[in-house]
């Protein structure tokens, strides 16, 4: 586990600079938010899953809307997810439906939002960085 100030950022995972985090499974993708966006965010208390199938693009500098996997709304705003990786939904994470909250609590455990069947893996890997990457990053904002 490294820690960027207050957030924490464990090791073995991937991660965005729009800061959602990845963990390969094989050839999928599981991915959510990171410590630090939930704190951010604030109390969840919904969350937009994105449909099962829908085709998504790895999120670049400009955000579109086939980069978005759905939406998480706190008390506080309501904020895009974004694809880490390119490929198709193939599960998402119905727990969150009746407790979102479980973003907060949990971020990268119980609230995961879905998984992915990336299709250039190995391409946008090196689009994402690792943890201690990350949190220098964190420190930067």
């Amino acid at each position: 586990m490294v820690k960027a100030g207050n957030y924490d950022a464990p090791d073995g995972l991937y991660y965005s600079r729009e800061h959602e985090w990845v963990k390969l499974e094989g050839k999928l993708a599981r991915v959510g938010i990171t410590d630090y966006a939930q704190n951010k965010l604030g109390d969840v208390v919904y969350v937009e899953l994105p449909e099962v199938g829908k085709q998504v693009k790895q999120v670049t500098e400009q955000k579109t809307k086939e980069m978005e996997l759905g939406a998480v709304e706190s008390i506080k705003a309501v904020s895009a997810v974004y694809s880490p990786l390119s490929g198709a939904i193939k599960e998402t994470n119905a727990a969150l439906q009746e407790r979102p909250e479980l973003i907060n609590t949990s971020p990268y455990n119980e609230g995961w939002i879905c998984v992915l069947d990336a299709s250039a893996l190995e391409t946008e890997l090196k689009q994402l960085i690792d943890a201690k990457a990350y949190a220098e990053y964190l420190k930067k904002l």
